[in-house]
């Protein structure tokens, strides 16, 4: 399984993004996918995580203001960022999991600017 993050960007705190993660090979296989952050200084942590069923959960620092979704193929997870804050600036990856365990994409900056 591959993946391709792709979205990251500046932003001004109050703003939106979106970031997407193209996933080729063995998509048929995955039971989750999910987006995880890293701030500088800080442990890689959850933001939000979605089943091949649809089933999302988040992080409580992003409940009501990120949103993912993906494709029905399982081709493609989306993170929609809104109302953002200068704490969500952080390296964002997508994550893919399949019985053979979680497969990772390359991260992309996200910056928000106070």
């Amino acid at each position: 399984v591959q993946l391709q993050a792709s979205g990251g960007g500046l932003a001004q705190a109050g703003g939106s993004l979106g970031l997407s993660c193209v996933i080729s090979g063995s998509s048929s296989t995955i039971t989750t996918m999910g987006w995880f952050r890293q701030a500088p200084g800080r442990q890689r942590e959850l933001v939000a995580v979605i089943s091949s069923g649809g089933s999302a959960n988040y992080a409580d620092s992003v409940k009501g203001r990120f949103t993912i979704s993906s494709d029905g193929a399982k081709d493609t997870v989306y993170l929609q960022m809104n109302s953002l804050k200068p704490e969500d600036t952080a390296v964002y990856y997508c994550t893919a999991t399949t019985l053979a365990g979680r497969h990772w994409g390359q991260g992309t900056l996200v910056t928000v600017s106070s």
